[in-house]
């Protein structure tokens, strides 16, 4: 059986002290960028992992993230959020962290959960999910010097900036991109159907699909619904019938894309181009284009702003820092190309 390789192999073969290797793990911040570099390589090179029960106990730290576990609500696109917590689990395992999954209904009961954990030493830092206008959470974290990214943008309704670092997914660059397309198709008349106005999200998708329009010159109508195949379905169902020159739709979420896919295939017009938003694979199974939010990217880039991008510890909580950002580029997924007009 081969030798496990321990930390004097790595101080060796990066011609450094084991202390200076012991930095690079618990503290690479006050290491070099050189010296740091040259032991992460060997690290690599020799497969070395660190004995995580023993650097908890020596660092006094827990070596977990803790994130919130949703509650379930059926529907078609919660799948994205599954998977960005699969690969955030995943990326922190490889950079010797572990996640905690903890569940609450409300911000408050979310706030007193967190207080929890971390008075206990339970975790170290919180990846926030599902940000809102005016969101208490990260205020509070903010106050208690607790690290913190937030999966999805720091939404203000009087458009200041929240000191806090966050990754997100670029909902505009999606939407634009599945209008530009139907516009190169020879579409001109696409409407959007997305949430009620005053929804972060929602209103940045929409703000790409108007955009696109706007620089082409065409016109389509704005429709407004909540998050359900059916009353995309009624609502595009009718919207058709009054505007029947409406001739492709770009939708917030696959479920509206869904309702609308099946109230055009009612009124006869199951050809009329429809883009989803999160590439689900009920989407798929319907050969529905849609935009892949790519969460994978998200749950890396989130890891990046906690630990830096070689960190194997969570950087400490600086409110003098200035906060950084992953905006992530979503893909267009096209299931049925259109020819050109």
């Amino acid at each position: 059986m081969a030798k496990v390789p321990t930390v004097q192999d790595v101080a060796r073969a990066a011609g450094v002290s084991r202390q200076t290797v012991s930095n690079v793990l618990n503290s690479p911040e006050i290491v070099r960028a050189p010296t740091r570099e040259r032991v992460q390589r060997a690290i690599a090179e020799l497969g070395y992992r660190p004995h995580a029960a023993a650097r908890r106990l020596r660092t006094r730290r827990s070596s977990t993230l803790g994130v919130r576990l949703d509650p379930y609500a059926g529907g078609i696109s919660g799948v994205v959020l599954d998977r960005f917590v699969h690969a955030l689990t995943e990326h922190a395992s490889e950079r010797g962290m572990r996640v905690l999954l903890y569940a609450a209904r409300t911000p408050g009961e979310e706030i007193d959960r967190i207080g929890d954990l971390v008075d206990g030493g339970e975790i170290d830092a919180v990846v926030l999910t599902g940000t809102s206008h005016e969101d208490t959470r990260t205020t509070w974290l903010q106050e208690r010097g607790v690290p913190f990214v937030s999966f999805g943008r720091p939404w203000r309704s009087d458009g200041g900036v929240p000191p806090h670092s966050w990754a997100d997914v670029d909902g505009a660059a999606g939407t634009r991109a599945a209008t530009r397309h139907l516009l190169d198709r020879g579409r001109s008349t696409i409407a959007f159907l997305g949430w009620p106005e005053g929804s972060g999200t929602g209103d940045d998708r929409a703000r790409g699909w108007h955009e696109a329009m706007t620089a082409a010159g065409a016109v389509g109508p704005r429709w407004h619904t909540e998050e359900s195949v059916s009353l995309a379905r009624d609502l595009t169902g009718a919207a058709l019938t009054a505007q029947p020159a409406v001739d492709a739709i770009v939708c917030v979420s696959d479920s509206l894309a869904i309702g609308a896919h099946l109230a055009a295939t009612a009124l006869g017009r199951p050809e009329l181009p429809v883009v989803g938003f999160d590439n689900t694979p009920a989407a798929e199974a319907l050969g529905i284009s849609s935009v892949e939010q790519l969460p994978e990217q998200v749950a890396a880039g989130v890891l990046d702003l906690l630990m830096g991008p070689t960190g194997s510890v969570v950087l400490v909580h600086d409110a003098a820092q200035e906060p950084t950002y992953v905006l992530v580029e979503p893909r267009l997924i096209l299931r049925d190309p259109l020819p050109p007009r």
